[in-house]
């Protein structure tokens, strides 16, 4: 894995091929590992290794990108004149503004701004095929005793990012990564969990089989109900996978695009007063690098506050062509430090959402006692976003979907396909629990609570 030492020297070397106004490098570097079980036997394990040099070069107000995983001498010329060679052939960009020097990118306020816990921990680096086959022995002996079978993965990395351009900015961010993902399979039910974290010792492969284990027993036979509006709890990792459908539009160059739900909706009262939402790469419970795609600051960012939609993030070059943009109602304008690595069509989004704590949250005890007839939901899949403006998205439960009777889960349920627009859901959340780091498949890791919300909109059932 790449120093940043070694970083720094590999950028020397670079600038002194380049003939460019201005050269910055992005740099990539890790290794992971994965343990992949099926039918109560591990059948694979894989393991890679790799190094990543994106070299961006600017002539003018043209700007190209290239990369390679190789660093000789030879391998950073060619890649040097790629990304000069591609520069030169493009049209000017009259919006492209110089690269970020360190003045400009610590130009924020304290309160925006600060340092996260560090997110590299030896003893998750250091997890071996042997280590993640023990998890993998514990996740098999829970599905032996209750007689399912089980599939998932164990996996761990170590990563660096780093970026250094030639205006003297630099930076550099290490982290470690393990995830667990369980799946119990029964004749005719199933259950899940995942977990994942820079810390290894956050997981516990049992706990989380024990819970996915249950989930599949306790949902067998399912009855068939029909479809309807109900009340629903969602565990943590469903309230991500159908929330993260709309941080996409939380970004400037959405606005500038009239590709976002949050058009002339920016100060107005769109969710419920109970939802509020932050960007913050410093929390706790949040992963990432503390800097963006240009290598500015990530600032902590309040999103939604009270159910009302205050402002979206920035790149640099969004910022200012806001500036000179008709948009109205945008909210604060100014970089925020979550732009994507340029060239790019994007602009910008949040990626480190934290739906903040509700003042008396419940848990999921609590919300089922306080429900006459509803529906617990375990996990979303399938996910697709069917009118963009109003946020209307359809998908379908799974893994443990339950009957809620009387405050109490009754029994399992055939599963359902819903059609819920976003705006209507957050606008029903009844209740919330301790927002917790939570791990989907359709959606990036985020810190949420589980939600309970009236009126959700379950469409057809499906025949498992």
């Amino acid at each position: 894995m790449l120093s940043k030492e070694e970083a720094a020297d590999i950028f020397e070397r670079i600038k002194k091929h380049s003939s460019a106004d201005e050269v910055e490098v992005l740099f990539y570097s890790g290794q992971s590992a994965l343990t992949r079980f099926a039918n109560n036997v591990i059948h694979q394990n894989v393991a890679e290794a790799n190094d990543g040099v994106s070299v961006r070069t600017s002539f003018g107000g043209r700007t190209a990108r290239a990369s390679t995983n190789k660093v000789d001498d030879e391998s950073l010329k060619r890649v040097v004149r790629a990304s000069e060679d591609l520069a030169k052939v493009l049209r000017p960009d009259p919006d492209l503004l110089p690269m970020p020097d360190p003045q400009e990118r610590d130009r924020v306020s304290h309160d925006a701004f600060s340092a996260p816990p560090s997110r590299y921990f030896a003893e998750t680096a250091a997890i071996t095929p042997g280590l993640r086959a023990e998890g993998v022995a514990k996740i098999v002996a829970v599905a032996d005793r209750h007689k399912l079978t089980t599939a998932g993965i164990f996996s761990n990395s170590e990563f660096v990012e780093g970026i250094f351009n030639s205006r003297g900015l630099s930076d550099w961010h290490t982290q470690t990564s393990a995830e667990v993902s369980i799946t119990m399979l029964a004749g005719d039910s199933s259950g899940w969990q995942k977990s994942n974290s820079p810390d290894v010792n956050n997981l516990d492969p049992l706990a989380l089989a024990e819970t996915a284990a249950r989930k599949a027993i306790d949902s067998a036979a399912p009855r068939e109900i029909a479809p309807g509006k109900y009340t629903v709890i969602l565990e943590p990792a469903a309230v991500l996978d159908i929330v993260g459908f709309m941080f996409w539009d939380f970004g400037g160059q959405a606005i500038l695009d009239e590709r976002s739900f949050l058009n002339n909706r920016i100060g107005t009262q769109l969710f419920g007063e109970n939802v509020n939402i932050v960007d913050d790469v410093a929390h706790p419970l949040q992963s990432g690098a503390p800097f963006d795609g240009e290598g500015m600051r990530r600032q902590r960012v309040s999103l939604v506050e009270n159910g009302i939609v205050k402002r979206v993030v920035y790149a640099r070059g969004t910022a200012e062509r806001m500036k000179k943009s008709a948009a109205p109602k945008v909210g604060p304008i100014a970089p925020t430090g979550h732009g994507f690595p340029l060239p790019n069509e994007m602009g910008e989004m949040p990626s480190n959402i934290v739906l903040s704590a509700p003042s008396q949250p419940q848990t999921l005890e609590q919300m089922m006692s306080s429900t006459d007839r509803g529906i617990l939901v375990t996990r979303l899949w399938y996910i697709r976003e069917v009118d963009p403006y109003e946020k209307i998205l359809t998908g379908m439960t799974r893994d443990g979907t339950f009957l809620i009777e009387n405050g109490k889960v009754h029994a399992g349920v055939r599963n359902f396909r819903f059609n819920e627009s976003l705006i209507h859901m957050l606008s029903n959340v009844e209740a919330m629990g301790a927002p917790v780091r939570a791990s989907g498949e359709e959606s990036f890791d985020m810190v949420v609570p589980a939600m309970k919300v009236r009126d959700f909109n379950f469409t057809e059932v499906t025949k498992f």
